[in-house]
């Protein structure tokens, strides 16, 4: 008998296509009668492959053993209930670093750079009759780095490379790393031009980034966030962009995704990404493959590569 596993989403076709080779795939998102499918068929299920899995959602799979997460983020899982419950949860590290942090730098660049706005000025018809104007390089400058983890050391690492200063602020200091440590996010946001935001999502960080850091930040300060939008306090940042309180923003993640607040949709100060820190296909592919070896692992009853719980 082959192993049963529940998908609740869509997942990448490479992945989809590696796990139907190996295993019996239910897809619920599929279901017409999702809670039927599931009262009849939850017991069956072994592992889930995929995220955003509650413990409303454990109760009826009786039988999990594995949530193999596709991402590094898991703050959609409740952690505390599958420990409770002796479900091993895993997630995909470290091959979606190099992505992150590339388009981290591309977003600073196009926000100091004005890139998106230049584009549309050539495309409208508007360079024969005007110059664009000057704006702001990020040589120089310093960013502060609120989450130095393994991403956050690949932005690092880039931004040093284009001449700019490295401070940072997290849990912890780590001797082992050239920068400057903060204790105190506000005076870590005082000191800085760039705000770079790279830490973990979940309530232990929820509106982390609050009205009091970004006016610390200033006027002349911006704000990059490619982790999650609940790190960041949106109305005040809304506020302080509109009114001049902030010098720019450039976002990869909103609060309440998709949805995005209608007044940065009109700013000149800002840049706007549809949360694609990850999207390409060699990180999506190494993502999946690392979903499934992680499945792999555990069903030999060998350790798992990358696990959480």
């Amino acid at each position: 008998m082959t192993i049963e596993i529940l998908q609740t989403h869509p997942l990448l076709a490479s992945c989809e296509a590696a796990l139907a080779a190996r295993y019996t795939v239910h897809k619920l998102h599929e279901q017409a009668d999702k809670a039927g499918w599931l009262a009849a068929n939850g017991a069956r299920i072994r592992a889930h492959a995929g995220s955003g899995v509650q413990a409303d959602l454990m109760d009826q799979l009786p039988n999990l053993e594995i949530i193999a997460s596709f991402g590094v983020g898991y703050d959609n899982i409740d952690t505390a209930a599958a420990r409770a419950r002796n479900i091993r949860v895993t997630n995909t590290p470290d091959v979606l670093n190099d992505a992150v942090a590339e388009l981290t730098i591309g977003l600073m660049i196009s926000l100091a750079r004005r890139i998106p706005q230049s584009d549309q000025f050539v495309r409208q018809g508007k360079w024969p009759g005007a110059n664009f104007g000057l704006f702001s390089e990020l040589t120089g400058k310093t960013v502060g780095i609120l989450g130095l983890g393994r991403i956050g050391k690949e932005i690092a690492a880039r931004a040093q490379a284009m001449k700019m200063r490295v401070v940072y602020f997290g849990r912890h200091h780590q001797p082992s790393v050239p920068y400057i440590y903060y204790d105190n996010l506000e005076d870590m946001a005082r000191d800085s031009d760039w705000l770079v935001v790279i830490a973990p999502g979940g309530k232990g960080t929820e509106k982390i980034v609050s009205r009091q850091v970004l006016e610390a930040l200033g006027p002349e300060g911006r704000i990059v966030n490619v982790a999650r939008g609940t790190l960041i306090d949106e109305p005040a940042m809304v506020e302080l962009l509109v009114n001049g309180g902030l010098g720019g923003a450039a976002l990869d993640v909103f609060e309440k995704e998709p949805q995005v607040p209608a007044e940065l949709l009109t700013l000149d100060n800002v840049v706007l990404s549809p949360h694609q820190g990850s999207a390409t296909h060699q990180t999506r592919d190494a993502m999946g493959a690392l979903l499934v070896a992680n499945l792999e692992k555990h069903f030999a009853g060998e350790p798992l590569i990358s696990a959480v719980v």
